[in-house]
């Protein structure tokens, strides 16, 4: 499963790096994983909202070349200049994330990066969730809002605050992987996983 981790400037830095820890320590634990970190702009520094410097590897796949897109969030609820906010004005990552699901990629948000998926028009009509301080944001889109942590509508994922991007990875490598390998992920990371994601449609326990 080919894994790209997309960076821009003013990302929150949990909202990324939690995910890609996760799904590198899955490829140890024996997953058949490859994930990168990667921007629109190629590989380069990209500078994260908190002001961590983090090293894209490469740069933002063509569509139908990745399985999965993971979007993080940030800078959205104060409108900063750079961020969630930014780049969904600009529109080229939300153009992107279509063009990916279009080609037949999974795609999943962390935190506020759900806006992203919501402006490229993926949660048209599915459940999702973002941080709760824009879920009112949320709603005035055509996602069917939810509240869990975590929401697994098949080939669209998205997670609500920052942490809950581990969860949303720890239930990615269980989908994918295993149980067995995602237990081994967690206790490695020594990460006590929240409550099962929402899946439309399954039992609830």
């Amino acid at each position: 499963m080919d894994i790209a981790v997309l960076l821009y400037e003013g990302f929150d830095e949990l909202d990324a790096v939690g995910p890609f820890e996760v799904f590198r320590n899955a490829e140890g634990a024996g997953a058949d994983f490859d994930t990168e970190l990667v921007s629109m702009d190629g590989p380069g520094t990209v500078t994260a909202s908190h002001g961590l410097c983090v090293e894209a590897e490469a740069p933002l796949p063509d569509p139908g070349e990745a399985d999965l897109l993971v979007v993080p969030g940030g800078g959205w609820n104060d409108r900063s200049e750079a961020g969630a906010w930014a780049e969904y004005e600009r529109g080229a990552i939300p153009e992107a994330v279509a063009a990916h699901h279009d080609a037949g990629a999974t795609v999943a948000s962390v935190c506020t990066g759900g806006m992203l998926l919501a402006k490229a028009g993926v949660f048209d009509g599915r459940p999702a969730v973002t941080h709760a301080s824009a879920l009112e944001d949320l709603r005035e889109s055509a996602a069917e809002v939810r509240e869990e942590r975590v929401v697994d509508d098949g080939d669209v994922l998205s997670a609500g605050g920052v942490t809950s991007g581990l969860d949303l990875a720890l239930h990615v490598v269980e989908r994918e992987a295993g149980a067995e390998v995602a237990e081994s992920v967690a206790t490695t990371m020594e990460y006590t996983r929240q409550h099962a994601a929402y899946e439309p449609g399954a039992i609830a326990e």
